[in-house]
């Protein structure tokens, strides 16, 4: 896309830009000091390490091993210190307050309520603990100077068989902070379709879900999570890219999962850096994102973990201005396409485009054209 400013956009600007996040996993984010503090009132005594530089270094490099299956061993750590109410709470509390300091505005942050159960809480309790966390977390950002709305999506395990148990909680707290359902864990050997069940019962509920599908698996994982469980979103939907050739005079062709997918405008939750880690992309220049946003899909940018990746979503997007010389009219691309494909009502995600997106980049953009207009005044001067 050919922006106005025609320039990277800086540091700062990309910090500053409003972002929006729709896939993130809160036992995925915890910040490295919290983990020992919540171990220590716990006694969890298994802690890699105990200082919190060496832990965050410990899970990104743990986690930065290009197998999804050992990715997802990390989490056996982060779990084990969120098993009661006040961890609960705090855990989504400073979630929100760390994406909001990142310039993020709207949020869905996932996780699997039946992962939380070892201390005694109901599925419902883990809900509301969660739920209250978020609203406290936004109310600090906001008596900071920031804004940011959160919403959840509760997670059922694909190896598991509480689908249908997940879905429903959903369903009855959709009305109090959950936008949507998710189903996630290893690919190979868990099709979506082991849970149709729940996916049916989403539809027949008008609610909505995405599914992690083509991060690991590839074509036949998002084949089934489009047409058979009728998935609103692909949970990665990175390997997409298998049904795409590219001839080497350039033109592009598409297969037909490829086309429907572009063409019933299916958002595809991409994550860059975990994606990296876990060897579905070599490098960010070579990263399908770039061909699918020149492509048109409905691309997203998101962070997936930000703690065993050590991103954030503005981390995110320096990578992607690098390799791909990108502009804040890329930036804000993206950022549209994320909000136009949040579970939220239609209204509430026209208004966060045109009355905070939009403007924020907007302002953003201004800024190019005073910083040009005071270089060239100064250029002036200098001559006359």
């Amino acid at each position: 896309m050919t922006s106005q400013t025609g320039q990277a956009p800086t540091t700062d600007q990309i910090s500053r830009a409003p972002k929006v996040l729709l896939h993130d996993h809160l036992d995925g984010g915890l910040r490295p000091g919290t983990i020992i503090e919540l171990a220590r009132a716990v006694g969890y005594e298994s802690l890699p390490e105990t200082e919190t530089d060496k832990l965050g270094i410990w899970f990104r490099e743990a986690a930065d091993s290009g197998s999804l299956e050992r990715y997802l061993e990390t989490f056996a750590h982060t779990c084990a210190v969120m098993q009661t109410r006040e961890a609960l709470v705090r855990v989504a509390a400073e979630c929100a307050e760390d994406l909001a300091e990142d310039g993020v505005v709207y949020a869905e942050i996932r996780y699997a309520p039946e992962q939380h159960l070892d201390g005694g809480l109901s599925l419902e309790e883990v809900v509301e603990a969660v739920n209250e966390g978020f609203r406290t977390g936004e109310r600090i950002a906001r008596e900071n100077g920031r804004r940011i709305r959160v919403g959840a999506l509760l997670t059922a395990m694909r190896h598991a068989a509480r689908a249908l148990e997940i879905a429903e909680l959903a369903n009855r707290y959709r009305d109090s902070g959950v936008v949507g359902f998710d189903i996630a864990g290893a690919e190979a050997g868990y099709p979506p379709t082991r849970h149709l069940d729940a996916f049916e019962y989403l539809k027949r509920e008008n609610n909505h879900f995405t599914i992690h599908a083509g991060e690991a698996f590839g074509l036949p994982s998002i084949w089934q999570a489009l047409q058979w469980c009728g998935a609103d979103r692909l949970g990665h939907g990175v390997r997409i890219i298998d049904d795409i050739e590219v001839a080497d005079d350039g033109t592009v062709k598409l297969g037909r999962l490829a086309a429907y997918v572009r063409d019933k405008r299916i958002p595809l939750e991409l994550c860059p850096t975990s994606n990296l880690q876990t060897g579905a992309a070599a490098s960010y220049a070579e990263h399908p994102i770039g061909l699918l946003r020149r492509l048109h899909f409905r691309a997203t940018v998101n962070t997936d973990n930000r703690l065993m990746s050590g991103t954030t979503m503005s981390r995110e997007f320096e990578s992607l201005v690098d390799a791909f010389d990108y502009t804040l009219d890329d930036m804000q691309w993206f950022t549209v396409n994320a909000m136009k494909s949040a579970f939220i009502p239609f209204d509430e995600r026209l208004a966060m485009i045109n009355d905070v997106i939009k403007p924020g980049y907007a302002e953003l953009k201004a800024e190019w054209l005073f910083r040009q207009t005071a270089v060239t005044s100064g250029s002036k001067d200098s001559t006359s």
